[in-house]
């Protein structure tokens, strides 16, 4: 008899949002989808509930992490993490965010003991979650500081990519005020970017010499210094500094002449220097097959390309291939001799 691979670990997200729908109909759904085996951080109780009135029959268990692999076959495992909570799509709850981030530590913590294989986060709400004293912008840098924490000798950069079969995006700046993105934006922050880009295209993606487009800050990439000078002082010597370590860096290039087809012939990821630069197209081109990866971790993490979908949730109309193309990613991440 074979041995089930190490599972992948699934973060609860926001209780009233479409979290608990995707991971039913995603268990319910494995086999069509061909999904790997994963188990959820989370509340047996309000996933019941859910499950209830989306009116799905999905058996469950509650679990330790190293028994998830051998009982997926049959029913959802779930590790519980906090106190039972009630169901009520679409309401916020203050009182549930504790649980959210003790869904996402947890997470971790399995990752740290080698009982996952990755982690596939689903949606938080930030706004509710800094109510409660949460003091990170998102994900991405709270991942960053439990790397830290867990694998203090390993280096930990958060880098966030939006992966989709026709493009990749990375933004150099992410969670910050548009009006602080140029202040922000360095050489050295846009060369360790850009690096740990490139290594992890290799090392996981199996690119074998990644073709990084870098967009300008200002229109028409500044135009030599008459729209801005952060596209001629600052990104223009960052990409010199990546052509001499090696990485195939092109640009400032004005992103608005970036993103159609026959531009996205010539590379294999763009980075933008603010977020909306490049995940409006990454969203507008692939918003149902499209993966948030965190790169520059010691561990493989993936997410959905939503957020919380608080009006979706509980009505049976929530999609789940954003969700199951997270879960295939985060299992072809961590075999990457498979890709």
């Amino acid at each position: 008899m074979s041995v089930p691979e190490t599972p992948i670990a699934v973060s609860m997200g926001e209780p009233a949002g479409i979290g608990p729908d995707l991971v039913l109909l995603a268990w319910k759904n494995r086999r069509a989808l061909g999904l790997p085996g994963f188990y959820v951080r989370g509340d047996e109780a309000l996933l019941a509930q859910r499950a209830a009135t989306l009116g799905l029959n999905v058996p469950m268990a509650r679990v330790a992490p190293e028994m998830a692999a051998s009982r997926f076959s049959k029913c959802l495992p779930v590790v519980q993490t906090g106190p039972e909570l009630s169901d009520q799509p679409g309401v916020e709850q203050q009182e549930t965010a504790p649980t959210v981030v003790a869904s996402i530590e947890g997470c971790v913590q399995d990752l740290a003991d080698s009982l996952a294989s990755a982690l596939v986060t689903l949606p938080i709400n930030k706004a509710a979650l800094y109510k409660t004293g949460f003091s990170f912008p998102g994900h991405t840098e709270f991942l960053g500081a439990l790397s830290e924490k867990h694998w203090p000798d390993q280096r930990a950069k958060p880098v966030m990519m939006i992966a989709g079969p026709e493009l990749m995006v990375v933004p150099v700046t992410i969670h910050i005020p548009l009006k602080d993105v140029p202040e922000a934006l360095t050489e050295d922050l846009i060369v360790e970017t850009a690096e740990i880009t490139a290594n992890d295209l290799k090392t996981r993606f199996g690119f074998a010499n990644p073709r990084l487009a870098l967009c300008g800050l200002n229109p028409h990439a500044g135009e030599d210094g008459a729209m801005g000078t952060e596209d001629r002082d600052v990104i223009r010597p960052a990409i010199e500094r990546l052509k001499a370590m090696g990485i195939a860096a092109s640009g400032p290039y004005p992103a608005d002449t970036l993103f159609h087809p026959p531009a996205r012939e010539h590379y294999d990821c763009v980075l933008g220097m603010y977020h909306d630069q490049v995940l409006i197209p990454a969203k507008t081109i692939g918003f149902d097959d499209s993966v948030n990866v965190t790169l520059g971790l010691p561990f493989v993490r993936t997410s959905p390309d939503h957020g919380t979908a608080y009006s979706l949730a509980g009505t049976g109309a929530a999609r789940i291939d954003s969700f199951a193309a997270a879960l295939r990613m985060a299992a072809a991440l961590a075999h990457p001799d498979r890709i």
